[in-house]
């Protein structure tokens, strides 16, 4: 299959290319496109075929459900069984925006779009491109991240031809994303609502708009015979084909305890990457060291994870350290990104 990719000025939308696109959706094909989280590969939600394409295209497991992306909130209102009061107070809130909703379904979404649940994830992105995607194709498109299941997100349309290339008919390249890491969801079917997956949008944030919010206690481990209520709890996600290890602990206690490990690795004859900021890629010997931004600067931290990550790949790095990135708005999203990617392997020192 020849893939298509199309540069879209998301300031100066090109209609036409859009519209070609649009037309693929509404045929049952794939497109990938950009959103302010991560690149997605979509297709028509609400036809049970093309949803099934998506899971070919990735290798993703079938029964992690894909998240419904919508134009606006009626759309969650046709699809939904019925809306939680919450609903509304949280996308007056936050959509357009990097907020995923877990509600009952109604029997127009097909279990193969929610990996065999009774409950659909949805959410409205910020993105120019995505929302005249959904609106020009007349559909909801579901769409998980646009990559190979299991590895670094995209966050480069690049990234996407790299994963994907040959195996989806069009790839919408819009540049690099924003924010970096997928989509916050909730789920609202709960008594109290949960936090399945951390993101940008914090529990502050949303308890400020609904009252009490509580957290997922853990992820599900990877050989649970439950199933997923969101993507991202079940498998193994983010993870770069060098084997990842955080190390926890003090500034100066990490530096030395990476170096330790590094050192070690060499006498092995390894190729060692590591992980640091602005503020300790100097202290490191490793053969490649790679600053993912500023301690104080949790937003470049975040855009600059899985690009990291990819860059690794590229160069054939035998095993990766890096610190732990504990921050205090969305610490807790990057650091559930590297503990799947590492498969929670941590070192506290």
């Amino acid at each position: 299959m020849n893939t298509q990719i199309y540069k879209i000025d998301s300031k100066a939308v090109d209609h036409q290319k859009m519209e070609e696109a649009a037309q693929l959706i509404r045929s049952g094909e794939l497109v990938a496109f950009p959103t302010e989280t991560v690149y997605g590969l979509g297709a028509d939600a609400l036809n049970p075929q093309a949803s099934k394409k998506i899971y070919a295209a990735k290798g993703r497991p079938s029964d992690n459900p894909l998240i419904v992306h919508i134009a606006k909130f009626e759309d969650l209102e046709d699809i939904a069984k019925k809306v939680p009061q919450e609903a509304k107070k949280l996308a007056d809130a936050f959509w357009p925006g990097p907020l995923t909703m877990i509600v009952d379904k109604n029997e127009k979404v097909p279990y193969e779009t929610t990996g065999g649940m009774d409950t659909v994830a949805i959410r409205m992105p910020d993105h120019p491109v995505a929302l005249e995607l959904i609106r020009q194709s007349g559909c909801l498109i579901a769409a998980p991240s646009a990559n190979t299941s299991g590895r670094p997100s995209p966050t480069l349309a690049e990234h996407v031809a790299e994963d994907l290339g040959g195996r989806i008919p069009m790839i919408l390249d819009g540049g690099e994303v924003g924010i970096g890491i997928e989509s916050t969801i909730i789920d609202l079917t709960e008594k109290i609502p949960m936090i399945l997956r951390p993101g940008y949008i914090t529990k502050e944030m949303l308890e400020a708009v609904i009252g009490t919010v509580q957290t997922d206690p853990g992820i599900i481990a990877a050989d649970s015979t439950k199933k997923p209520k969101a993507p991202g709890m079940k498998y193994r996600h983010y993870a770069p084909k060098a084997n990842l290890m955080l190390i926890d602990g003090a500034k100066c206690a990490v530096v030395d305890k990476i170096n330790e490990l590094t050192d070690a690795m060499h006498s092995e004859g390894k190729k060692v990457g590591i992980i640091g900021t602005d503020e300790t890629v100097a202290s490191y010997r490793g053969d490649m060291v790679l600053s993912i931004g500023a301690r104080e600067d949790e937003d470049a931290i975040a855009r600059h994870l899985y690009k990291l990550l990819r860059e690794f790949d590229e160069a054939d790095v035998d095993v990766i350290y890096s610190e732990s990135f504990a921050t205090p708005r969305i610490g807790q999203a990057i650091m559930n990104r590297l503990l799947k990617a590492a498969g929670h392997q941590v070192l506290t020192v």
